[in-house]
């Protein structure tokens, strides 16, 4: 899925976030329940996959991910995010992804990938614009978070995904502020990170599993809180990335790489449902 070419723009999230993870049967399952009160994104129409693809940005010594599989009240990432497989002027979503007790605050701003590289890379923000305070807020926000880690691209992290939103009132359904998304095929590489590389990369999870998100602006309906209740889904806190990290520690204990941070390997869970 191609990104449109558009000039930079702003978006502003407040949400809760909620992971599973799950095997094919449940997926088919509960997507068969879903339908009565949400529809497929269109661009999912057929049953499709949409491919999204990131470039996580961390300190050299991985401060950033180091502090946020410890589990704080608050933690933060740095992403740099496209649909499919972009050209250097495609457009690209550089985020900020904050979490504090349990709610998610994401801002990011939209821009050509040669734009996002520039900035990433100086910390300059673009020229202000007098009727997009929110935007200028955002870039600002950006430039301290880049002056202050220095990040460098860490990983490369895509996968596939299956997406729906809430039907509306009128139709039975929650509104779009609810959306259920399906991950598979978790793909990462450590090396030739850039966007405009290629979609490929190593397994992070066995064949077969799924990570749901359940994604709200508002109390989850009921519907879907007795679905939980009655099939014992149990909500997880886990993180793509944090994961790949995991994966990356244990390698280089391994290979007798000097680690302190073994605990955080202890606490890495293997992708199936739980």
């Amino acid at each position: 899925m191609k990104g449109v070419q558009c000039s930079m723009a702003i978006e502003v999230f407040k949400r809760l976030e909620i992971k599973y993870i799950m095997d094919q049967e449940r997926y088919q399952h509960i997507t068969n329940f879903m339908s009565k009160y949400m529809n497929l994104d269109e661009y999912n129409q057929g049953g499709n996959f949409y491919s999204i693809a990131n470039i996580y940005y961390d300190t050299q010594d991985h401060n950033i991910i180091r502090r946020s599989v410890m589990k704080p009240k608050y933690k933060e990432k740095l992403r740099l995010r496209a649909y499919g497989v972009p050209t250097l002027d495609d457009k690209v979503y550089l985020e900020i992804k904050k979490k504090y007790k349990g709610i998610v605050y994401k801002r990011r701003v939209t821009m050509k990938l040669h734009e996002a590289y520039k900035f990433i890379e100086t910390a300059e923000v673009p020229p202000k614009d007098s009727k997009r305070y929110v935007q200028n807020q955002v870039f600002q926000e950006l430039k301290h978070t880049l002056e202050f880690y220095k990040p460098v691209p860490m990983i490369y992290l895509a996968y596939d995904r299956i997406a729906y939103f809430g039907k509306s009132p009128d139709e039975g359904g929650p509104g779009r502020e609810l959306r259920i998304s399906f991950d598979f095929n978790v793909r990462t590489r450590r090396e030739n990170t850039g966007l405009e590389i290629g979609d490929h990369g190593e397994l992070l999870q066995e064949p077969g599993w799924v990570i749901m998100e359940v994604k709200a602006g508002q109390p989850l309906p009921q519907w879907l809180l007795d679905y939980f209740a009655e099939h014992d889904m149990r909500r997880g806190s886990f993180s793509k990335y944090g994961q790949e990290y995991k994966r990356f520690l244990t390698r280089q204990i391994e290979a007798g790489a000097a680690i302190t941070d073994t605990e955080v390997v202890k606490e890495r869970r293997p992708m199936h449902a739980t």
